[in-house]
């Protein structure tokens, strides 16, 4: 832990501990004050509305543009830093703000323009229920961002920057003066990894229990910044539509509800979790597009075979309204997926992250459609097809590969990585730890690999296949083997156009290279080794980590 954290304490605030990512274990501090808890209700105090939950938490609402304005909890002010409050986006301007209470309920409504934002609070609860009903583009309206005082909780986990001046990368990637790097942007998390995000000081606990991004874009994998601390503060995050590394178009429609939880000091309670949440009392208070459990469905499959029992397997469905996905049991294949809006939707069954099948879906309100059991082909997973070598296997993602794992929360170029060059022998034992997740352009282009074939193996042609999960500034692989044999520069499949690899995301559309190589191509010394030079070729991207680049899900030689 940094020194810093032996800063003096103000009296009503919280005493400094190490804050932890969502569920890690952090030094315990007591309150310095505790405020006594008032009735339930709210008040108008001319240019916010404030209302007290009845418990421990009191927040203050403004008038003018929606802004959280304040948000106490047990006497101490949790709220702003930089003279900035906690807002959709950057804050929306004027708005029209209205205040209802309905028995045990209090609702906040805010309206810009087809916008609709909604806080609400319940009676004895330390929570704050937040929907966001974006309607178009009109409005950008892509995260909420809970800004969080400075002091009231520290960390020094790969998301935060407090302890990193040296700026290494746009103006969000940072570095250590021991070289290790930091970023918002460095999460570690896919959306299906996490439920709560926050910090606690062992005493006092601040999360955003995320919603069941029914409305947001990318997918259960899809990684994103979900929170930032520096010495001005910090900053949780629920990401409606953000523009790094998106696979899909915008959804637009009410996203809801998440929530900002205290707790004195646990994770928050496994109620206000996605997939557990219910919302019953919300039913009544005419939120613009809210649909209630009556008017949901579900989607149940009996099982799933032709699976690799070594990889977990997930079931998602996805339109151009919605989005939702469940886990199938590693036993059977059986899987559910409820709170569905109706509607036909793509089913997509993924091996690890890798599209293995689909086929369509349609929900009704109030029904569960029940599916017999999905087989998927065999021919459907890569993995399957007979091969001289592999490296790595086909499961949509870099696993295993040199790096793969520090890149979910970390730059290229920290110090904790291993080189990124080094040539690659098949036979050796290390073929996918030696090989790096990454090549680009300007790093680590080039890379050779090495291997041996039969005399029978060497008399015939043989397709190369190349898979990668996501590329930046259409970087893409063009092979030579042995030197005389030289492959066509493929075209770019469709990736995003935003930095991927540099921000902690190999999430982008997985895509397979393949290259018929000649049987001429090969050496006829059976004791020799062939090469093979994979070189990434672009013309775009800029220089070093921010050159052309791709991510390797596997590299195979076919039989």
């Amino acid at each position: 832990m940094s020194g810093s954290a032996n800063r003096p304490v103000r009296r009503r605030t919280f005493v400094l501990g190490t804050a932890a990512a969502a569920g890690s274990a952090a030094l315990a501090g007591p309150l310095a004050e505790t405020a006594s808890a008032a009735a339930f209700g709210w008040s108008d105090d001319g240019s916010h509305y404030v209302v007290d939950t009845g418990a421990n938490l009191v927040f203050k609402v403004s008038k003018s543009n929606g802004d959280l304005t304040s948000l106490v909890y047990r006497g101490t002010e949790c709220q702003g830093y930089g003279g900035m409050n906690s807002h959709i986006e950057s804050g929306l301007g004027s708005s029209t703000v209205t205040i209802t209470q309905s028995g045990s309920t209090i609702l906040v409504s805010v309206s810009y323009g087809t916008l609709r934002h909604y806080y609400a609070a319940r009676s004895g609860e330390n929570n704050v229920y937040l929907w966001t009903n974006k309607a178009d583009t009109s409005v950008s309206a892509t995260r909420y961002i809970l800004r969080v005082k400075a002091g009231l909780f520290r960390n020094d986990e790969p998301d935060s920057y407090t302890y990193a001046p040296t700026t290494i990368e746009a103006s969000d990637v940072f570095a250590k003066s021991d070289g290790q790097t930091r970023s918002k942007h460095y999460s570690k998390l896919r959306v299906t990894d996490y439920d709560y995000i926050g910090w606690t000081t062992g005493s006092v606990g601040l999360w955003i229990v995320r919603s069941n991004h029914e409305k947001a874009s990318g997918g259960p994998f899809y990684r994103s910044l979900l929170r930032h601390q520096s010495a001005d503060g910090g900053g949780l995050y629920e990401i409606l539509y953000y523009g790094q590394n998106q696979t899909e178009a915008q959804r637009f429609g009410l996203q809801g509800p998440y929530v900002i939880a205290f707790t004195d000091g646990g994770a928050p309670s496994s109620a206000l979790f996605p997939g557990t949440l219910t919302t019953s009392w919300a039913d009544p208070l005419g939120i613009s597009g809210y649909v209630g459990a009556s008017g949901r469905g579900r989607v149940a499959g009996v099982g799933i075979s032709g699976r690799n029992t070594s990889y977990a397997y997930t079931v998602g469905l996805a339109n151009s309204a919605a989005q939702y996905w469940g886990s199938a049991r590693s036993s059977d294949g059986y899987f559910a997926i409820g709170g569905v809006l109706p509607g036909t939707y793509t089913l997509t069954v993924f091996k690890g992250e890798f599209a293995v099948y689909t086929a369509s879906a349609t929900v009704s309100a109030g029904t569960t459609t029940t599916l017999n059991s999905i087989a998927i082909p065999s021919s459907n997973d890569p993995s399957n097809a007979s091969a001289l070598w592999r490296i790595g296997d086909w499961n949509g993602s870099p696993s295993g590969f040199k790096n793969a794992d520090l890149m979910t929360y970390a730059h290229p170029s920290d110090v904790r990585a291993a080189s990124w060059t080094g040539n690659v022998v098949i036979g050796s034992g290390s073929e996918t730890s030696a090989f790096p997740c990454y090549l680009w352009k300007d790093v680590n282009s080039g890379l050779i690999v090495y291997f041996r074939l039969t005399a029978a193996q060497a008399a015939a042609a043989h397709t190369l296949r190349i898979g990668v999960t996501t590329a930046y500034a259409n970087g893409r692989p063009q092979v030579v083997v042995n030197d005389t044999w030289t492959s066509a520069i493929p075209s770019p499949p469709t990736q995003p156009g935003t930095r991927s690899l540099t921000n902690g995301s190999y999430r982008g559309n997985n895509n397979t290279f393949t290259y018929s190589v000649p049987a001429s191509a090969w050496l006829t010394d059976t004791g020799a080794y062939n090469t093979l030079k994979i070189y990434v070729v672009s013309g775009s991207g800029s220089t070093g980590y921010l050159s052309a680049g791709t991510s390797i899900d596997a590299i195979d030689l076919l039989a």
